[in-house]
């Protein structure tokens, strides 16, 4: 006969099931398990809270980037007040009226930043319109008014923060801007295609004119080791007496006008409008999302991208890897002048539709503070420059109910980017606590960072 050994307790016979239970407490009762599950989704749920609020605390870039846009808002209100003569009259009796002093500085900024969102987002009236038999499509005109004004700055800001990425400053956005115009809107008024057809070749023309100007950049900093700044500087220069030349011949100049202003492109070449004839949006913002796109995946998902991200980041290691600098810095010039000509074809193709002596504006130069203030990043340039593109519509509108004047846009992007490029003075304005040791921001480039 078998013999029965006895139990752990060394009293009782084991059990067979009990041997055969799984290791780990998998034999668990279901009420076990679903404890084990609410304490680990509890647990997760705190360790997010924990992150989130380290992020706030130490400042993190998008706290710092937030924080910086409301020290800007603040100061431009200030700034507001302050030059208005109701409110420097009201102050000149604070000590005998406070409240009205104060009273007054907040209307005078508070109604300046409403005019500013109608102009930019929504404005109330036309929705009340709009249910009185007035036009809805009017209720979108601030959105389409933001978008038209962001598209040359989402294409322009990519041009410099691609740049960025890769060790380089691009200042040069300008010329390729001017670049882009003249054979977009030069294929627009002079060639003759069927309707689709035409528009694609024009903006295609814009991306290569661009690309021209960029690509000579990068080439001479790759052959002779010329900086890249002063190539770009000096390239804006020509190309803006270059147009100007050009218009002053007959090829380029429309006939009749004492003015030198190119003939309109033609109908067929002009960019479709995206919400009917009566909202200025058209496909050039279409046109500047897709390239967003598809900057980030050239830098996230391509072989060159990783080289161009290398390059920026180590020279001198990306070579030792196998990489020639000297190539990605041809290749990326290339590139970043392309955007910058698509940006300016969707200005002579979308909204212009002529070229002057002063169609470049100053979008070279919002590019740059597009991209330092959306760190280099693709999405971060689409956000920033809908951010301008906001400011830029709204402060019309502010100033035609107002009177004040639309500069003071110019003074709150210009201080937004000065805070940005400090993150320093904002953690120290805010009293965030000081960055973990190791913790590193985006690069820019060489010599730029967060």
């Amino acid at each position: 006969m078998s013999q029965q050994h006895p139990g752990p307790g060394g009293n009782e016979p084991q059990d067979p099931a009990d041997s055969a239970a799984p290791p780990g407490g998998a034999g668990l009762s279901p009420r076990g398990t679903d404890d084990e599950a609410a304490d680990a989704s509890r647990s997760k749920g705190t360790e997010v809270a924990i992150s989130l609020l380290n992020a706030v605390l130490e400042g993190s870039s998008a706290v710092v980037t937030f924080l910086a846009i409301v020290a800007a808002v603040v100061i431009g209100g200030l700034l507001i007040a302050f030059t208005s003569p109701v409110v420097l009259h009201a102050w000149s009796h604070v000590f005998s009226a406070p409240g009205t002093a104060f009273s007054q500085a907040w209307d005078v900024a508070a109604s300046a930043y409403s005019a500013m969102f109608e102009g930019a987002i929504l404005n109330p009236h036309t929705v009340t319109a709009a249910f009185h038999g007035g036009s809805t499509a009017a209720i979108f005109n601030p959105l389409s008014e933001t978008a038209v004004n962001a598209t040359p700055l989402i294409l322009a800001g990519l041009a410099v923060a691609l740049a960025f990425r890769t060790g380089l400053f691009n200042i040069g956005a300008t010329g390729q801007f001017i670049g882009g115009a003249m054979i977009a809107g030069w294929i627009g008024f002079a060639v003759h295609l069927p309707m689709i057809v035409h528009v694609v070749v024009a903006v295609i023309g814009g991306f290569v004119g661009g690309a021209i100007v960029g690509s000579f950049v990068g080439y001479l900093k790759a052959r002779t080791g010329a900086h890249e700044v002063i190539v770009t500087i000096m390239s804006n220069y020509v190309m803006e007496y270059l147009i100007l030349f050009l218009l002053g011949l007959a090829v380029f100049r429309a006939p009749g006008l004492p003015n030198p202003v190119s003939p309109s492109v033609a109908n067929n070449a002009m960019l479709p409008h995206l919400a009917g004839a009566s909202l200025r949006i058209n496909a050039g913002f279409l046109i500047a999302l897709a390239a967003a796109a598809a900057v980030a995946w050239l830098l996230d998902r391509t072989t060159v991208g990783f080289e161009l991200r290398t390059v920026g980041a180590n020279q001198s290691a990306a070579r030792s890897a196998g990489m020639s600098p000297e190539r990605s810095w041809v290749i990326v010039m290339l590139i970043c002048g392309g955007l910058a000509g698509l940006a300016g074809a969707s200005v002579i193709l979308g909204t212009d539709f002529a070229l002057t002596p002063q169609i470049y504006g100053t979008y070279g130069i919002d590019a740059i503070t597009v991209a330092l203030l959306g760190r280099a990043k693709p999405t971060g340039v689409v956000l920033a420059a809908l951010l301008y593109g906001s400011l830029n519509a709204g402060s019309i509108t502010m100033q035609a109910q107002t009177q004040i004047p639309v500069d003071i846009a110019t003074v709150i992007q210009a201080l937004i980017v000065l805070f940005v490029a400090a993150p320093p003075f904002i953690r120290e304005l805010f009293h965030l606590r000081a960055r973990r040791v190791g913790e590193e921001g985006q690069v820019l480039a060489k010599g730029w960072s967060s």
